[in-house]
């Protein structure tokens, strides 16, 4: 699948620069002011003319619309400030990191960006050869840059039943360091995890055999729909085990499925949001995994859910 492989490599080469920041990080803890500070959930005062939002306008607990990176990566790379500084302006208050970036290697210096252009980052992806090898360092720097999740974005996770309960056994121990650490992990979706094994599908799997208080869900909305599943039927039949969404949309070309920005498709996200409270939402973040321009499909996705939830 061409957009899980890009992840993959993407994160794969992100992975050198995760290892950096959080080799940086190792030994270095907030003080428990600045700890509770990041890890605030209030919305941020409007800056630099940019739209206020509230809490009590929007579904998920900090009631901001979020943006995932890896929608941005392209000028990510070539203006890490800036990107952040046009997100920001957009109106967007929450981010989350498809892991970090090579040329970033100070925690620190990348928290005090977020705080500059008021933003908060809830959540990072982060591969998971680093979540094998260097968890401890990844969790510190997690809590400089006041992550509150830890969200592994996509595993080889083999073809049958028995691959998914390994693979579940596995995200049940990161899930329990994570835990003791103060943080909640997660496990986000693509389409092959709906594949059916009888009855059952190796997403059930996965929630079947990992502990709720050690593993959460990061539901990405497109690939469920894509792969025919209604994403409102796990939230009945789970739960609260949802605390974070993927909201990218789906339009049908010429009986090709093809992903736009939030508005511009067929999927019925009022009627999803309807769920956010049975879900047990936290924050929801905007994503397009390969816009012709990643800036203006931010843009458009944010103003369509600003119109739709406010």
């Amino acid at each position: 699948m061409r957009e899980t492989m890009d992840r993959r490599h993407f994160l794969a080469a992100a992975g050198t620069g995760v290892g950096a920041l959080v080799a940086a990080a190792c030994g270095e803890r907030p003080s428990s002011s600045d700890s509770t500070a990041a890890r605030a959930d209030t919305a941020r005062v409007d800056t630099a003319g940019a739209r206020t939002t509230t809490a009590r306008s929007r579904p998920g607990r900090s009631g901001q619309i979020g943006v995932q990176l890896f929608t941005v990566r392209d000028r990510m790379k070539a203006d890490l400030p800036g990107t952040l500084a046009a997100l920001a302006a957009i109106g967007y208050r929450e981010v989350e990191f498809a892991g970090y970036f090579q040329y970033e290697k100070d925690p620190k210096a990348l928290r005090a960006l977020l705080d500059r252009h008021g933003l908060t980052a809830p959540s990072v992806h982060v591969p998971i050869d680093t979540l094998r090898s260097k968890l401890a360092a990844t969790l510190a720097a997690a809590e400089v840059l006041g992550h509150r999740y830890v969200v592994c974005p996509s595993i080889d996770a083999g073809k049958g039943v028995d691959d998914f309960r390994r693979t579940a056994a596995e995200l049940d121990r990161i899930g329990e360091a994570c835990r003791e650490r103060g943080f909640r992990f997660g496990y986000h979706n693509h389409e092959f995890e709906f594949k059916r094994a009888g009855e059952t599908s190796f997403y059930d799997v996965l929630l079947n055999e990992t502990g709720p208080k050690r593993v959460t869900f990061e539901m990405d909305l497109f690939w469920a729909t894509k792969a025919g599943e209604d994403p409102v039927d796990f939230f009945r039949r789970y739960g609260d085990r949802f605390p974070l969404w993927h909201v990218k949309d789906m339009r049908d070309v010429h009986g090709a499925q093809e992903m736009v920005a939030v508005g511009e498709g067929e999927i019925d996200y009022a009627g999803i949001f309807e769920h956010a409270g049975e879900a047990g939402l936290d924050h929801f973040f905007v994503e397009h995994d390969d816009p012709k321009d990643s800036l203006a499909s931010a843009r458009t996705s944010y103003d369509n859910l600003r119109r739709l939830l406010s």
